[in-house]
């Protein structure tokens, strides 16, 4: 069996680039993810509300809705 070939500089090099690459990506990522979770204000959407009596079994809806529900005509 041979043994395996040490890493010159050249490659020891490289081996770091995409170390720090895949980290820089990494955190990019991630702040990226705290950027819109931070900044981003979803408009209220229509939903079944509990309160009203109408949910039925297996629909959706909010547990606590922050919205305030619309006056229908």
């Amino acid at each position: 069996m041979s043994a395996a070939a040490p890493l010159t500089q050249r490659g020891r090099l490289l081996v770091w680039l995409g170390v720090g690459a895949g980290l820089a990506l990494f955190a990019g990522a991630n702040w990226h993810l705290v950027h819109v979770a931070i900044t981003s204000q979803p408009a209220c959407v229509s939903h079944l509300r509990a309160e009203a009596g109408k949910v039925t079994p297996g629909a959706y809806s909010a547990a606590k809705s922050s919205c305030t529900p619309r006056a229908t005509p």
